[in-house]
Protein backbone atom coordinates (compact mmCIF):
# COMPACT_ATOMS: atom_id res chain seq x y z
CA UNK A 1 0.00 0.00 0.00
CA UNK A 2 1.53 3.33 -0.78
CA UNK A 3 -0.65 6.39 -0.41
CA UNK A 4 -3.62 3.94 0.10
CA UNK A 5 -3.64 2.42 -3.06
CA UNK A 6 -2.80 -1.10 -3.81
CA UNK A 7 0.21 -1.67 -5.93
CA UNK A 8 2.18 -4.53 -7.12
CA UNK A 9 5.27 -4.78 -9.97
CA UNK A 10 4.52 -6.77 -13.26
CA UNK A 11 7.77 -8.51 -14.23
CA UNK A 12 8.28 -10.02 -17.70
CA UNK A 13 11.12 -12.49 -17.94
CA UNK A 14 10.97 -12.55 -21.79
CA UNK A 15 10.25 -9.16 -22.28
CA UNK A 16 6.41 -7.69 -23.08
CA UNK A 17 6.25 -8.15 -26.47
CA UNK A 18 8.61 -9.98 -29.11
CA UNK A 19 9.92 -6.68 -29.75
CA UNK A 20 11.79 -6.77 -26.85
CA UNK A 21 12.28 -10.99 -26.39
CA UNK A 22 15.87 -10.38 -25.50
CA UNK A 23 14.91 -8.80 -22.47
CA UNK A 24 13.06 -8.47 -19.41
CA UNK A 25 10.13 -6.00 -18.81
CA UNK A 26 9.30 -3.81 -15.68
CA UNK A 27 5.99 -2.23 -15.14
CA UNK A 28 4.29 -0.53 -12.15
CA UNK A 29 0.97 -1.74 -11.87
CA UNK A 30 -1.95 0.07 -9.86
CA UNK A 31 -4.52 -2.28 -8.60
CA UNK A 32 -7.52 -0.79 -7.05
CA UNK A 33 -10.66 -1.65 -7.15
CA UNK A 34 -13.05 1.73 -8.58
CA UNK A 35 -12.57 1.64 -12.26
CA UNK A 36 -15.16 4.83 -12.16
CA UNK A 37 -12.42 7.09 -10.44
CA UNK A 38 -12.57 10.42 -12.35
CA UNK A 39 -9.39 11.43 -11.20
CA UNK A 40 -5.73 9.49 -11.95
CA UNK A 41 -3.57 8.56 -9.19
CA UNK A 42 -0.60 11.30 -10.31
CA UNK A 43 3.40 10.20 -8.87
CA UNK A 44 6.58 8.43 -10.41
CA UNK A 45 8.45 5.82 -9.30
CA UNK A 46 12.04 4.35 -9.75
CA UNK A 47 13.09 1.01 -9.84
CA UNK A 48 16.47 -0.45 -8.80
CA UNK A 49 17.79 -3.44 -7.89
CA UNK A 50 17.88 -3.70 -4.02
CA UNK A 51 21.93 -4.33 -3.99
CA UNK A 52 22.66 -1.17 -6.24
CA UNK A 53 19.87 1.77 -3.95
CA UNK A 54 21.54 0.26 -0.94
CA UNK A 55 25.26 0.86 -2.20
CA UNK A 56 23.24 4.14 -3.69
CA UNK A 57 25.19 3.64 -7.40
CA UNK A 58 23.29 5.45 -9.73
CA UNK A 59 24.14 2.28 -12.31
CA UNK A 60 21.04 0.15 -12.73
CA UNK A 61 18.69 2.64 -11.07
CA UNK A 62 15.83 4.07 -13.67
CA UNK A 63 13.62 6.73 -12.47
CA UNK A 64 10.59 7.87 -14.56
CA UNK A 65 8.69 11.52 -15.22
CA UNK A 66 5.53 12.12 -13.23
CA UNK A 67 2.41 9.29 -14.99
CA UNK A 68 -1.05 9.43 -14.07
CA UNK A 69 -2.07 6.10 -12.87
CA UNK A 70 -5.65 4.89 -13.33
CA UNK A 71 -7.27 1.28 -11.96
CA UNK A 72 -5.11 -1.75 -13.72
CA UNK A 73 -2.97 0.84 -15.28
CA UNK A 74 0.84 -0.32 -16.05
CA UNK A 75 3.89 2.30 -16.14
CA UNK A 76 7.54 1.04 -17.05
CA UNK A 77 9.92 -0.64 -18.89
CA UNK A 78 9.96 -2.64 -21.84
CA UNK A 79 13.70 -2.80 -21.68
CA UNK A 80 14.56 -2.90 -18.43
CA UNK A 81 17.96 -4.89 -18.99
CA UNK A 82 18.80 -7.61 -21.44
CA UNK A 83 18.40 -10.65 -20.25
CA UNK A 84 22.02 -11.79 -20.71
CA UNK A 85 23.31 -8.76 -19.08
CA UNK A 86 21.07 -9.75 -15.67
CA UNK A 87 22.45 -13.62 -16.12
CA UNK A 88 26.32 -12.13 -15.95
CA UNK A 89 25.72 -9.62 -13.36
CA UNK A 90 26.19 -9.67 -9.67
CA UNK A 91 22.60 -9.12 -8.87
CA UNK A 92 21.63 -12.72 -9.61
CA UNK A 93 22.03 -14.77 -7.04
CA UNK A 94 20.74 -18.31 -6.65
CA UNK A 95 18.51 -17.86 -9.87
CA UNK A 96 16.96 -14.99 -7.98
CA UNK A 97 17.29 -10.61 -7.77
CA UNK A 98 15.52 -8.52 -5.39
CA UNK A 99 13.73 -5.25 -6.92
CA UNK A 100 13.12 -2.19 -4.92
CA UNK A 101 10.79 0.02 -6.01
CA UNK A 102 10.20 4.06 -4.43
CA UNK A 103 7.02 5.22 -5.41
CA UNK A 104 6.14 8.99 -4.81
CA UNK A 105 2.51 10.16 -5.19
CA UNK A 106 1.45 14.18 -5.52
CA UNK A 107 -1.93 15.48 -4.19
CA UNK A 108 -4.53 16.14 -6.51
CA UNK A 109 -4.96 19.48 -4.58
CA UNK A 110 -2.46 22.20 -4.26
CA UNK A 111 -2.40 24.21 -0.67
CA UNK A 112 -2.73 27.41 -2.70
CA UNK A 113 -5.98 25.99 -4.65
CA UNK A 114 -5.00 26.11 -8.03
CA UNK A 115 -2.54 23.21 -9.78
CA UNK A 116 0.87 24.57 -10.49
CA UNK A 117 1.23 23.26 -14.67
CA UNK A 118 3.89 21.41 -14.96
CA UNK A 119 7.24 22.72 -17.00
CA UNK A 120 6.46 23.42 -20.37
CA UNK A 121 9.64 24.53 -21.48
CA UNK A 122 11.04 21.04 -23.33
CA UNK A 123 8.22 21.13 -25.33
CA UNK A 124 8.10 25.00 -25.93
CA UNK A 125 11.83 24.47 -27.24
CA UNK A 126 11.65 21.78 -28.86
CA UNK A 127 9.01 23.19 -31.13
CA UNK A 128 10.92 25.96 -31.96
CA UNK A 129 13.25 23.18 -33.30
CA UNK A 130 11.06 21.38 -35.14
CA UNK A 131 9.33 24.57 -36.70
CA UNK A 132 12.65 26.45 -37.00
CA UNK A 133 10.74 30.09 -36.29
CA UNK A 134 13.87 32.66 -35.35
CA UNK A 135 16.74 30.19 -36.27
CA UNK A 136 19.45 32.14 -37.09
CA UNK A 137 22.38 29.32 -37.94
CA UNK A 138 22.51 26.50 -39.95
CA UNK A 139 24.31 23.06 -40.18
CA UNK A 140 24.95 20.55 -42.67
CA UNK A 141 25.85 17.19 -41.46
CA UNK A 142 26.11 13.86 -44.33
CA UNK A 143 24.37 16.21 -46.86
CA UNK A 144 21.13 17.27 -44.42
CA UNK A 145 20.76 20.82 -43.54
CA UNK A 146 19.43 21.25 -40.04
CA UNK A 147 18.58 24.99 -38.80
CA UNK A 148 19.11 25.90 -35.10
CA UNK A 149 18.95 29.50 -32.86
CA UNK A 150 22.76 30.26 -31.49
CA UNK A 151 21.25 31.63 -28.30
CA UNK A 152 20.33 28.05 -27.34
CA UNK A 153 22.80 26.12 -28.38
CA UNK A 154 25.32 28.66 -26.97
CA UNK A 155 23.50 28.42 -23.52
CA UNK A 156 23.74 24.89 -23.48
CA UNK A 157 27.71 24.10 -24.80
CA UNK A 158 30.64 26.25 -23.71
CA UNK A 159 31.93 24.42 -27.02
CA UNK A 160 29.16 25.80 -29.21
CA UNK A 161 29.69 29.25 -27.19
CA UNK A 162 33.24 29.21 -28.60
CA UNK A 163 32.76 28.09 -32.20
CA UNK A 164 29.60 30.03 -32.54
CA UNK A 165 31.46 33.21 -30.59
CA UNK A 166 34.75 32.96 -29.81
CA UNK A 167 37.79 33.58 -31.62
CA UNK A 168 37.54 30.92 -34.36
CA UNK A 169 34.00 31.72 -34.57
CA UNK A 170 31.90 30.32 -36.94
CA UNK A 171 28.88 31.41 -39.68
CA UNK A 172 28.65 35.00 -38.85
CA UNK A 173 25.54 35.38 -41.08
CA UNK A 174 22.28 33.85 -41.14
CA UNK A 175 23.02 32.47 -44.98
CA UNK A 176 26.54 30.93 -43.35
CA UNK A 177 26.37 26.83 -43.30
CA UNK A 178 28.47 25.45 -40.56
CA UNK A 179 29.98 21.87 -41.92
CA UNK A 180 29.96 18.98 -39.15
CA UNK A 181 31.92 16.31 -40.35
CA UNK A 182 32.84 12.96 -39.12
CA UNK A 183 29.20 12.53 -38.31
CA UNK A 184 25.81 11.48 -39.24
CA UNK A 185 22.95 13.50 -39.56
CA UNK A 186 20.58 10.70 -37.43
CA UNK A 187 23.13 11.77 -34.53
CA UNK A 188 23.48 15.31 -34.75
CA UNK A 189 19.45 14.68 -34.98
CA UNK A 190 19.53 13.40 -31.13
CA UNK A 191 21.91 15.86 -30.25
CA UNK A 192 19.97 18.92 -30.98
CA UNK A 193 16.74 17.22 -30.02
CA UNK A 194 19.12 16.67 -26.55
CA UNK A 195 20.36 20.20 -26.18
CA UNK A 196 16.59 21.75 -26.90
CA UNK A 197 14.49 19.43 -24.62
CA UNK A 198 16.94 17.98 -21.99
CA UNK A 199 16.15 14.49 -22.67
CA UNK A 200 17.01 11.67 -25.00
CA UNK A 201 15.16 10.73 -28.46
CA UNK A 202 14.50 7.21 -29.55
CA UNK A 203 16.14 6.60 -32.71
CA UNK A 204 13.85 7.31 -35.17
CA UNK A 205 12.04 4.80 -37.11
CA UNK A 206 13.47 6.11 -41.04
CA UNK A 207 16.92 5.27 -39.65
CA UNK A 208 16.19 1.65 -38.36
CA UNK A 209 13.87 0.98 -41.02
CA UNK A 210 17.17 2.14 -43.98
CA UNK A 211 19.63 -0.20 -41.54
CA UNK A 212 17.08 -2.89 -40.93
CA UNK A 213 16.49 -2.99 -45.23
CA UNK A 214 20.37 -3.30 -45.74
CA UNK A 215 20.86 -6.18 -43.62
CA UNK A 216 17.46 -8.32 -44.98
CA UNK A 217 19.09 -7.83 -48.25
CA UNK A 218 22.58 -9.27 -47.75
CA UNK A 219 20.58 -12.06 -45.32
CA UNK A 220 18.20 -12.86 -48.53
CA UNK A 221 21.35 -13.20 -50.86
CA UNK A 222 22.62 -15.64 -48.45
CA UNK A 223 20.10 -17.17 -47.36
CA UNK A 224 18.21 -17.81 -51.21
CA UNK A 225 18.60 -21.74 -51.01
CA UNK A 226 16.97 -22.30 -47.99
CA UNK A 227 13.24 -23.03 -47.31
CA UNK A 228 10.29 -20.90 -46.75
CA UNK A 229 10.28 -21.42 -42.93
CA UNK A 230 13.75 -21.48 -42.07
CA UNK A 231 14.22 -17.82 -44.30
CA UNK A 232 11.54 -16.63 -42.26
CA UNK A 233 13.15 -17.55 -39.05
CA UNK A 234 16.63 -16.46 -39.84
CA UNK A 235 15.13 -12.97 -41.28
CA UNK A 236 13.08 -12.17 -38.34
CA UNK A 237 16.42 -13.00 -35.87
CA UNK A 238 18.69 -11.09 -38.35
CA UNK A 239 16.12 -7.87 -38.27
CA UNK A 240 16.10 -8.19 -34.23
CA UNK A 241 20.18 -8.44 -34.15
CA UNK A 242 20.49 -5.61 -36.63
CA UNK A 243 18.01 -3.32 -34.70
CA UNK A 244 20.09 -4.12 -31.76
CA UNK A 245 23.46 -3.27 -33.46
CA UNK A 246 22.17 0.01 -35.15
CA UNK A 247 20.96 1.57 -31.73
CA UNK A 248 24.19 0.61 -30.31
CA UNK A 249 25.92 2.22 -32.64
CA UNK A 250 24.21 5.24 -32.64
CA UNK A 251 24.57 5.19 -28.76
CA UNK A 252 28.06 5.14 -29.30
CA UNK A 253 28.07 7.65 -31.89
CA UNK A 254 25.93 9.93 -30.21
CA UNK A 255 27.96 9.32 -26.58
CA UNK A 256 30.91 10.82 -28.89
CA UNK A 257 29.52 13.92 -29.79
CA UNK A 258 28.54 14.30 -26.65
CA UNK A 259 32.00 14.56 -25.42
CA UNK A 260 33.05 16.74 -28.17
CA UNK A 261 29.89 19.29 -26.77
CA UNK A 262 30.90 18.44 -23.19
CA UNK A 263 27.20 17.80 -22.93
CA UNK A 264 28.28 15.68 -19.70
CA UNK A 265 24.23 14.72 -18.72
CA UNK A 266 24.11 13.04 -22.06
CA UNK A 267 27.01 11.43 -21.83
CA UNK A 268 26.44 9.74 -18.62
CA UNK A 269 22.58 8.65 -19.93
CA UNK A 270 24.74 7.59 -23.01
CA UNK A 271 27.21 5.64 -21.03
CA UNK A 272 24.24 4.13 -18.77
CA UNK A 273 22.04 3.03 -21.55
CA UNK A 274 25.23 1.54 -23.01
CA UNK A 275 26.17 -0.40 -19.82
CA UNK A 276 22.65 -2.15 -19.84
CA UNK A 277 23.51 -3.17 -23.61
CA UNK A 278 26.67 -4.81 -23.17
CA UNK A 279 26.83 -8.18 -25.01
CA UNK A 280 29.52 -10.74 -26.30
CA UNK A 281 29.54 -9.22 -29.67
CA UNK A 282 29.70 -5.74 -28.71
CA UNK A 283 31.80 -5.96 -25.23
CA UNK A 284 34.94 -5.32 -27.11
CA UNK A 285 33.92 -2.04 -29.37
CA UNK A 286 31.98 -0.53 -25.85
CA UNK A 287 35.27 -1.24 -24.31
CA UNK A 288 37.38 0.52 -26.42
CA UNK A 289 35.06 3.16 -26.61
CA UNK A 290 35.43 3.37 -22.96
CA UNK A 291 38.66 3.74 -22.68
CA UNK A 292 39.07 6.31 -25.44
CA UNK A 293 36.78 8.60 -23.79
CA UNK A 294 37.77 8.29 -20.21
CA UNK A 295 33.79 6.31 -19.09
CA UNK A 296 35.20 5.17 -15.85
CA UNK A 297 31.67 3.52 -15.33
CA UNK A 298 31.11 2.06 -18.67
CA UNK A 299 34.91 0.77 -18.75
CA UNK A 300 34.29 -1.11 -15.16
CA UNK A 301 30.94 -2.37 -16.31
CA UNK A 302 32.62 -3.71 -20.08
CA UNK A 303 35.29 -5.68 -17.38
CA UNK A 304 32.94 -7.02 -15.28
CA UNK A 305 30.66 -8.43 -18.16
CA UNK A 306 34.41 -9.97 -19.93
CA UNK A 307 35.09 -11.27 -15.96
CA UNK A 308 32.29 -13.55 -15.72
CA UNK A 309 32.52 -15.25 -19.04
CA UNK A 310 32.64 -18.76 -19.84
CA UNK A 311 35.98 -20.27 -21.84
CA UNK A 312 33.88 -20.43 -24.71
CA UNK A 313 32.27 -16.89 -24.56
CA UNK A 314 35.47 -15.79 -24.18
CA UNK A 315 36.62 -17.24 -27.54
CA UNK A 316 33.49 -15.45 -28.67
CA UNK A 317 34.39 -12.15 -27.48
CA UNK A 318 38.10 -12.52 -29.04
CA UNK A 319 37.06 -13.33 -32.14
CA UNK A 320 34.67 -9.98 -32.72
CA UNK A 321 35.85 -7.40 -35.31
CA UNK A 322 36.37 -5.10 -32.14
CA UNK A 323 38.41 -7.33 -29.88
CA UNK A 324 42.15 -6.66 -32.17
CA UNK A 325 42.03 -2.79 -32.35
CA UNK A 326 41.20 -3.15 -28.42
CA UNK A 327 44.13 -4.81 -27.94
CA UNK A 328 45.81 -2.85 -30.41
CA UNK A 329 45.46 0.76 -29.55
CA UNK A 330 44.78 0.04 -25.66
CA UNK A 331 47.29 -2.79 -24.81
CA UNK A 332 46.73 -1.94 -20.97
CA UNK A 333 42.99 -2.63 -21.27
CA UNK A 334 44.34 -5.76 -21.61
CA UNK A 335 46.83 -5.95 -18.69
CA UNK A 336 43.42 -4.92 -16.63
CA UNK A 337 41.60 -7.62 -17.79
CA UNK A 338 44.20 -10.58 -17.41
CA UNK A 339 44.38 -9.16 -13.61
CA UNK A 340 40.56 -9.68 -13.63
CA UNK A 341 40.49 -13.24 -14.92
CA UNK A 342 43.31 -14.02 -12.83
CA UNK A 343 40.86 -12.99 -9.81
CA UNK A 344 38.96 -15.51 -10.26
CA UNK A 345 40.79 -18.47 -9.91
CA UNK A 346 41.90 -16.77 -6.12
Amino acid sequence: MVGGHKWCIDYFPNGYTESCANFISLFVNLLDDDDDAEEPVKGKFNVSFIDEAEKHKPMYISETGTFNFYSESMMGYNMFMKKDVLEQSSHLMNDCFTIQCDIMLFSSKDAGGDKVPLPEIDQHLNNLLQTKVGADVTFEVSGEMFAAHRCVLTARSKVLMAQLFGPMKEGTTTSCVIQIKDMEAKVFRALLSFIYTDSLPLLEDDDMEEDEGEAMEEGQEEEAAEDEMAEVAEQGQGEEAAEDETELQWLQDLLVAADRHDLQRLRFICEKRLSERIGVTSVASTLALAEQRHCRGLKEACLKFIQVQSPLCLQKVMATDGWEPLITTYPSVLNELIAKLASNQK
